[in-house]
């Protein structure tokens, strides 16, 4: 028998979390309240967020970009998406993504919702507005990546030529 409840909420609100990746996260679906069916949560990020060339090896990932633009890494090649586009990395596929406009805001949309274990072990509660800004915790999420091999797999670090770009401005 499903557990799952009927799930309504409006712009802003749910769980609000800083993952160690960067960003913030809102939680608008938990695995728990759709009974691992999936997980939905609402990033809001800031130019230059990349992440580490990655797979998920038992869920599939989709990516809704609401604000701004990232640009994809999968299967070798990059991918501009920009507001009301969508980019879909099956289970298995490496991928990753850096934002290249100003800010920007993704649904994320991980299916099922198995995945949730390693975004809780890399995050933590949040109600600042400046923390979308906050610095990545590299360590952190390599770690809880190692915690969780059966979520995700980090391959390597960003593929992104402009992620370089982006690291040389913060370090100067």
């Amino acid at each position: 028998m499903s557990t799952s409840v009927p799930i309504i909420r409006g712009d802003g609100e749910g769980e609000r979390l800083w993952f160690a990746g960067g960003g913030v996260w809102t939680m608008k679906a938990t695995a728990e309240e759709t009974d691992g069916a999936f997980t939905l949560l609402e990033d809001q990020l800031m130019q230059g967020k990349t992440t580490p060339l990655h797979t998920h090896p038992h869920l599939d990932e989709t990516l809704i970009v609401l604000e701004g633009e990232i640009l994809v890494h999968a299967e070798g090649s990059e991918h501009r998406v920009g507001p009301r586009g969508v980019a879909v990395a099956p289970r298995g596929v490496p991928h990753a993504f850096m934002v290249i406009s100003e800010t920007a805001r993704i649904l994320t949309l991980q299916t099922p919702g198995s995945g949730e274990p390693f975004y809780r072990d890399a995050t933590e509660p949040t109600t600042a507005e400046a923390d979308p800004g906050r610095p990545p915790d590299w360590e952190r999420l390599r770690a809880a990546a190692e915690r969780h091999p059966d979520i995700i797999q980090i391959l390597g670090p960003p593929p992104f030529e402009a992620a370089k770009e982006f690291a040389a401005k913060a370090e100067a």
